[in-house]
């Protein structure tokens, strides 16, 4: 279960190369959903080396906030950009369940899904341009990239149904336990608080990221519960990039 969820983390949220897992069921799923901040820990690492080369180089922190950008881009395959650009054309294309959903599925980028591509890409530019201008700042960048996966914990609680029977959306909705999702953020919260103790930084500085990715996600997945009968495979990109977003904001209001 285990090596099954973890193979699932690294295939579907990092573009890192692993074996594809055995089978994919509750469990697998479960397993990967509560691995996903480990499993993009490689992805963390490289935006803290961004900032600790962006410090001895001089460089600005808007060119270090696009690389970054594009560092997350390139090490998920744009999946997640394209769960966003996806799920905002749905959501904005009919109120009819299935036309939103047949939008969602046909792949191609509408009006919406640009701008809202657009509007997060920029916000979290931002984000990181504040933070990566200091190495104790690129660590706090570091974790919220892990944090961001957070959002799967939300978006796969028990109770969520999926919005239709195929795609990624089916196997791995309902899968958390409100109690295996409470511990999670709990257990990364604490984590987050020592290495802001050992880096001699405000011992909350994580946690108004946190919060404002946690309500972001839950309005985004109660309202495509509403609109959408459930979540897609696309939601869960979505989540994650828009928790992402709020993570680098709370976070570089709280420095």
């Amino acid at each position: 279960m285990i090596r099954d969820g973890w193979r699932l983390a690294l295939g579907t949220l990092t573009a890192l190369p692993t074996a594809p897992p055995t089978v994919v069921n509750g469990a697998s799923a479960r397993a990967a959903v509560l691995l996903a901040p480990l499993a993009v820990l490689p992805l963390g690492a490289g935006v803290v080396a961004l900032g600790w080369l962006g410090e001895r180089l001089l460089l600005s922190g808007l060119t270090l906030g696009f690389l970054a950008l594009g560092w997350l881009a390139l090490t998920t395959r744009i999946l997640h950009w394209d769960g966003l650009s996806d799920t905002a054309d749905g959501l904005t294309a009919s109120y009819d369940r299935e036309r939103a959903l047949q939008v969602m599925k046909s792949g191609t980028s509408g009006p919406a899904g640009v701008v809202a591509t657009v509007v997060v890409a920029g916000l979290q530019v931002a984000g990181f341009a504040a933070l990566l201008t200091s190495v104790r700042g690129a660590v706090a960048a570091g974790l919220a990239v892990c944090l961001s996966r957070l959002a799967l914990s939300i978006a796969c609680l028990r109770g969520v149904p999926p919005a239709r029977r195929d795609g990624l959306g089916n196997p791995m909705s309902g899968v958390v336990a409100p109690w295996q999702a409470a511990m999670l953020w709990i257990l990364w919260a604490t984590g987050a608080t020592a290495v802001a103790w050992w880096l001699d930084l405000p011992l909350a500085v994580m946690t108004p990221g946190m919060v404002l990715a946690a309500a972001t996600v839950t309005a985004l997945v109660a309202h495509c519960v509403r609109r959408l009968g459930g979540v897609t495979g696309d939601v869960f990109g979505a989540g994650i990039e828009l928790a992402l977003a709020a993570a680098l904001l709370g976070t570089t209001a709280a420095l």
